[in-house]
């Protein structure tokens, strides 16, 4: 079983979880909910005896949905990807760019779920798993996900290079909800492999980049930033609050209102990357040449 790659050759350390990890992971998981729809039914029995047998079918179908689908939801969104069969075989659920997920992504994987897995006896999820290059089910194309590895001995994740000194925490106002998860992706490979381009490939892709981000967000980068120390800092600044909703470390918004801070002349003490754009034009990075 090889890393993940992504397209342009990266890997990313994460290895992707296999059908029968995932189904044992799965099965676990299920007793587990099974069990505690049981005691919840007989509590029922005893609670509401006395409704009639439409009502009583009503509440009965509701507790089954409540812990067979609103359940997995819940436990996912509030563990980050972990549920007690993925604890339990070192597995996890991550967005397609490595990032933990949210309440979307485990709600659009719950609500597939109940179809392709209790719905079909889990026919149609394993299916699609053997299908997959990466092991996914419907409710992991469709979410944007991915089931990976935890545990994997000898498994190197290249972590991102941080930010000069002088532009760490200068992006806390900016507004980076419109900033789509495969640029993010892109982003994130091109910092852990720059040292490995050729220095004019790497400046041309750095510039690339750091337009389409500026696109995105909608606010200019500060003026005399290079390109690649500005890819750094916003992504560190991306993690920040990643690992404050994750952790509890206050509340932080991704659309976050408010401008960017006042730019200062930046001189860092090293560079932060081989890549150096040349001073921005009209708001943007200037190709390099």
């Amino acid at each position: 079983m090889s890393d993940l790659v992504t397209g342009d050759a990266v890997v990313l350390g994460l290895r992707p979880a296999r059908l029968p990890s995932r189904g044992v992971a799965f099965v676990l998981d299920l007793i587990v909910y099974f069990v505690g729809y049981q005691v919840i039914n007989i509590g029922l029995i005893f609670a509401i005896g006395s409704l009639d047998s439409a009502a009583f079918a009503a509440v009965t179908v509701g507790s089954f949905l409540l812990f067979m689908v609103g359940a997995p939801i819940a436990v996912e969104t509030l563990s980050h990807g972990r549920s007690l069969g993925k604890l339990a075989f070192g597995l996890r659920v991550v967005r397609d760019d490595g990032g933990p997920i949210r309440f979307r992504h485990a709600l659009v994987r719950g609500a597939m779920g109940a179809v392709e897995l209790l719905g079909t006896s889990g026919i149609v999820a394993c299916i699609a798993s053997l299908v997959s290059e990466r092991g996914r089910r419907l409710g992991d194309v469709f979410a944007g996900t991915l089931v990976v590895r935890e545990r994997v001995p000898g498994a190197r994740v290249v972590p991102v290079p941080p930010p000069p000194p002088g532009l760490a925490g200068r992006f806390t106002g900016l507004d980076l909800s419109g900033v789509p998860d495969p640029l993010w992706l892109a982003i994130r490979q091109y910092l852990t492999r720059m040292g490995q381009l050729d220095q004019q490939v790497g400046a041309a892709m750095a510039v690339r980049l750091a337009d389409d981000l500026v696109a995105r967000t909608g606010t200019p980068p500060p003026p005399g930033v290079p390109a690649a120390a500005y890819l750094a800092a916003v992504v560190h600044e991306r993690q920040s609050r990643d690992a404050a909703r994750m952790f509890g470390g206050g509340p932080v918004a991704y659309g976050a209102p408010g401008p960017v801070a006042p730019a200062a002349p930046v001189v860092p003490a090293a560079p932060a990357a081989p890549v150096v754009a040349r001073e921005p034009r009209s708001g943007g990075f200037a190709p390099p040449g």
